[in-house]
């Protein structure tokens, strides 16, 4: 299996480089940088596991008698709360995590429901917000870019002249951006430690620094990049990628999705004058 994966990932590779070599994209406003203009979306189960991962009754499990079942908590989600199989996006195949950060991963997996900050629809952070299952769009100017998100409303600018350091940590962190040719580079730091990877309990630590790269490789698809520095999580730097591809209906646009609101019962529901059965 680890052998077919590198025949494929290095297949990708070189098909990635020859598209990479041959289009042109568009000029956006200004003239003089790439179109990235639009509404884009990942078609992979990343926020699932970003790692390579098999299919799975649930994203938490207990000890059945005869292998794993799903959680009590999540029992009554039956078919709809498994986990579709995923090749994964890392790089490489596997997270370089520190041993206590391993265990740490491993901790926040077997209490999913409780502690994935998604499932009380806390803002995603970069880079999960690229790849959950939802659109996102790009709005690009002369000498600006801004990105929007379906869920949850999230946002975040992107700074195209040296901000400085992120005067305070939030969710979806402090991005500056620049040009490198084609590609459009943007560096994510001053994110909260409570965002994950994923549903499967990947994590890092306030110190991460994403580097994103954004290539067009057609009309109708980027080729995305991110690679994670954080030393007090990781041994070393890593990376995933994917393809993004560019949402095609003739009206298409961002919908609400503002979930707040659906995690409220959850949330605050027992603190009702007269609470609902839970």
């Amino acid at each position: 299996m680890a052998f077919f994966k590198t025949i494929v990932a290095t297949l990708a590779f070189f098909s990635l480089s020859i598209h990479a070599a041959d289009y042109k994209a568009p000029r956006g406003p200004g003239g003089v940088h790439p179109d990235l203009n639009g509404i884009w979306q990942a078609l992979n189960t990343a926020n699932y596991d970003i790692e390579m991962h098999t299919a799975s009754h649930s994203m938490q499990l207990r000890e059945g008698p005869h292998g794993p079942l799903p959680a009590v908590k999540t029992l009554y989600l039956g078919a709809v709360g498994a986990v579709p199989p995923g090749l994964g996006v890392v790089e490489g195949g596997k997270i370089p995590y520190r041993p206590e950060a391993l265990a740490k991963k491993q901790e926040n997996k077997a209490n999913w429901i409780d502690r994935d900050p998604e499932v009380k629809c806390f803002l995603p952070g970069i880079p999960r917000a690229t790849y959950m299952p939802q659109p996102f769009q790009i709005f690009q100017s002369a000498d600006s870019v801004f990105m929007a998100y379906q869920y949850a409303g999230a946002v975040r600018e992107v700074y195209m002249e040296d901000p400085g350091e992120a005067p305070v940590d939030s969710w979806m962190g402090w991005s500056a951006g620049r040009w490198e040719g084609d590609t459009l580079v943007v560096e994510v730091t001053g994110q909260y430690d409570s965002t994950w990877f994923d549903r499967a309990g990947n994590h890092h630590s306030d110190q991460m620094k994403v580097t994103e790269r954004y290539t067009p490789m057609s009309p109708y698809h980027l080729h995305y990049e991110a690679t994670i520095e954080d030393p007090l999580t990781f041994t070393e730097p890593w990376t995933i990628s994917m393809p993004l591809y560019r949402r095609m209906e003739d009206n298409a646009q961002l919908m609400e999705f503002r979930c707040v609101e659906f995690v409220e019962e959850l949330m605050y529901g027992e603190w009702r004058r007269n609470p609902l059965p839970r």
